[in-house]
């Protein structure tokens, strides 16, 4: 039986297995160096609300919406961010 705050308890995942359409929140970001300087100078820093606005054909890069703009990164770039899914 769920709690009826379970939803507000979602396990963190990370940005490339959020589908379609679907929201999320960034928790974290895994990348190192250059590479988390650059994600954050993005807006990909804890708090923020990310939509997923589409993928290309292959599935990579996947375009989404943060703080305003859209922002194509690529799987293994996605992989570092952890995020948790918000309702759709």
């Amino acid at each position: 039986m769920e709690s009826p705050d379970s939803e507000e308890h979602t396990t963190p995942t990370t940005l490339d297995r959020i589908g379609h359409g679907c929201r999320c929140r960034v928790v974290g970001v895994r990348a190192a160096g250059a590479l988390r300087k650059r994600m954050l100078a993005m807006g990909m820093v804890p708090g923020a609300e990310v939509e997923v606005v589409r993928a290309a054909p292959l599935g990579d890069p996947t375009e989404y919406r943060v703080k305003g703009y859209c922002l194509s990164l690529r799987r293994a770039e996605a992989s570092l961010i952890e995020v948790t899914e918000e309702g759709r």
